[in-house]
């Protein structure tokens, strides 16, 4: 299980990276839109920065032919590092593109995947990884479960490497749904990632224990308490 951030800014990235067990960072023109006007080539390098080597780095290219995808893909790789994944959409083209690329070593995230059988496509293709879109599709009255279910059994079956990590959530169930439902890893919206460690039960129970815990020892705290007797 994987989970990877959904932003590019770079102080939520810090952050994250320094509380949670986060795999990458994934990005798209919309989520670079968000940090204004900021020098892609610089930003997107601060992020790999970021990332480090251990970390995964996920770059959106808008190309619509293959000839064009594969030119994008080499000037990030260039400007990036190897270790970079481009990400490229499901189409004819892309598909062309997916493939030449992994011919060539090329890391790929296969996105704007919206049913089994152009996932399958992708993974057939050589991806590395598959994008589902979650709420997109239940927007659309598609049941991203069920997709996501049979392309890893499928997946699975076959012996691919191709890792699914899902994507776009507007909630928590969407999110474990997926991951319930075999999703290798998900990319979440910092807002989301944090939600499930700021419930107000969790911040209940915590103030309890320490209700409870100064009732029996005071003012001390606990190390100061595991020293008593000693």
């Amino acid at each position: 299980m994987q989970y990877l951030l959904d932003t590019a800014n770079l102080d939520q990235i810090r952050e994250c990276f320094d509380l949670y067990p986060i795999e990458g960072v994934t990005t798209n023109p919309s989520i670079l839109k968000a940090e204004g006007d900021v020098p892609l080539g610089a930003h997107l390098r601060a992020i790999r920065a970021l990332c480090g080597p251990t970390r995964s780095l996920h770059v959106q290219l808008l190309a619509r032919d293959s000839d064009g995808l594969l030119g994008e893909a080499a000037r990030v790789a260039a400007l990036l590092g190897p270790e970079t994944y481009v990400k490229i959409p499901v189409t004819e083209q892309g598909l062309k593109a997916i493939r030449l690329l992994k011919a060539r070593g090329v890391r790929v995230t296969a996105t704007s995947v919206y049913s089994l059988a152009q996932g399958l496509l992708a993974v057939a293709a050589g991806a590395d990884y598959l994008a589902p879109y979650c709420n997109r599709m239940e927007a659309l009255e598609i049941d991203f479960r069920n997709v996501i279910e049979d392309l890893r059994a499928l997946i699975d079956r076959d012996g691919y490497a191709t890792r699914i990590v899902a994507a776009s959530f507007k909630n928590m169930g969407q999110v474990n749904d997926a991951l319930a439902c075999g999703a290798h890893a998900v990319t979440l919206a910092p807002d989301l990632l944090r939600a499930p460690c700021a419930s107000p039960l969790v911040r209940d129970t915590v103030s309890a224990f320490e209700k409870d815990f100064a009732i029996g020892h005071g003012a001390q705290d606990l190390i100061g308490a595991l020293e008593e007797g000693v």
